[in-house]
């Protein structure tokens, strides 16, 4: 049911007591929703909810879904982004009244006789509303998964080191079953049991590193895992249970071998290239530092692979060390068959040079990525107003690099970041 004029001007004007109130409001919600069912657990990250990542997450979520309850279109973005990340978990319609219910009933403990009666149920009205919006687009995704109805077995089939801390694991399905091909930039969900903790799930995103297959069926899917360092002093099961461990999924994945098994959910993402909707002479600009270069190496192999392959672009990567540049030889592999990839610009952006690197070969540029010299190389096609630019990177470093753009006079829609976090920035 909609909401009416007087709920909406109600929840709106809530707006400035969600912010005061939001994170205090969401880490109560997730306490009692959790004491009451701890199955649910089984979504939710131990380290984002002890960092208060998740908190703070839902608290913004909340708090831009009351300021803008007059004008949703404005929330569009967060909404797909957020209802991607739920098919890839396998979110069910019969969470969302359990979600509600606690939700609202954190609003009433926080904020006590300030919660009037028509607050209340305006607020049960609004999330009655959002609810039915993420239910049915995440009903449309489901539907596009066809018969990948819930986690599915796979075995790893491959394991190649990129980096020193970063590895590519090809996977295949133990079904046998072929695999549906993807959109270039999109993640899929790898879900481990925690052993020490009774078997709880875990669950974490990872981007395809590997591109689609033009037939729409794969036999294989690949992503590439970071691992994290861990302070041996803070690693026990406590700590584990705590959530101060980090890296929990990613560094048990770099301790997997060849054929030892994971349970994967179907591709999903708005972070994506879309070469049917691109004209074929729109450039493409991927900016990446570290393990970001995952979805963009998916992205360019993609450009590559396709019908248009002399579609301009730049790949600017970044790294501490020459050594510690993911996918080094794939990508120098590539730039050095110029018959094949004229229309191809590297620029790789190495902080500290060894003696043994070579200019040209082991890296471009000397120092952070920069967009300044990137635009004095003419690298970033800012004369094109169709350019389209991807960024993968450390959260605040893409947003920096998203503001740069659009200090250039770039339009926010043309700049896509990979954001997996529930927010939005």
């Amino acid at each position: 049911m909609a909401l009416t004029a007087q709920q909406t001007a109600t929840v709106k004007s809530t707006a400035p007591i969600v912010k005061q109130y939001g994170q205090t409001i969401t880490t109560t919600f997730y306490r009692n929703m959790l004491s009451a069912h701890p199955e649910l657990k089984n979504y939710f990250s131990l380290r984002n909810q002890q960092l208060g990542a998740q908190q703070a997450a839902l608290a913004n979520a909340v708090f831009a879904y009351a300021a803008y309850i007059d004008d949703l279109p404005k929330l569009s973005h967060a909404v797909e982004r957020i209802a991607q990340k739920h098919a890839s978990l396998f979110i069910q319609p019969e969470h969302y009244p359990i979600v509600g219910k606690y939700l609202v009933g954190a609003f009433a403990e926080v904020l006590g006789d300030a919660l009037t009666p028509d607050i209340a149920d305006a607020w049960i009205a609004a999330y009655g509303q959002l609810a039915d919006v993420f239910i049915n687009r995440e009903k449309q995704l489901y539907a596009e998964a066809g018969d990948w109805k819930t986690w599915r077995k796979f075995r790893i089939s491959n394991k190649k080191a990129e980096t020193d801390d970063i590895v590519s694991l090809n996977l295949v399905p133990v079904d046998g079953k072929l695999l549906p091909a993807f959109k270039p930039g999109q993640y899929v969900s790898v879900q481990l049991p925690i052993p020490e903790l009774g078997g709880l799930l875990q669950n974490r995103q990872y981007s395809l590193s590997i591109a689609p297959d033009g037939s729409n069926l794969m036999r294989e899917y690949r992503i590439s895992v970071k691992r994290e360092t861990v302070d041996k002093a803070h690693s026990s099961t406590d700590d584990l249970a705590a959530g101060r461990v980090p890296g929990v999924i990613s560094n048990r994945l770099h301790q997997y071998k060849v054929g030892d098994e994971v349970h994967v959910s179907p591709p999903c993402g708005e972070f994506f290239f879309d070469s049917v909707t691109a004209a074929p002479d729109t450039p493409v600009v991927l900016l990446s530092i570290g393990v970001g270069a995952t979805p963009l190496v998916s992205i360019l192999d993609s450009i590559l692979k396709s019908s248009n392959p002399r579609r301009p672009i730049t790949w600017a990567q970044a790294a501490r060390h020459s050594n510690s540049l993911c996918f080094r030889e794939h990508i120098r592999g590539i730039t050095t068959k110029s018959e094949d990839v004229r229309n191809l610009r590297r620029a790789v952006f190495v902080k500290n040079i060894a003696e043994a690197d070579q200019k040209g070969i082991d890296y471009d540029y000397e120092g952070p990525l920069s967009l300044a010299t990137l635009a004095d190389d003419d690298a970033l096609f800012l004369d094109n107003e169709a350019t389209e630019y991807y960024i993968c990177g450390p959260e605040d470093w893409m947003v920096q690099m998203r503001d740069q753009l659009v200090g250039r006079e770039v339009p926010l829609e043309r700049v896509h970041l990979e954001l997996f976090r529930t927010g939005d920035a």
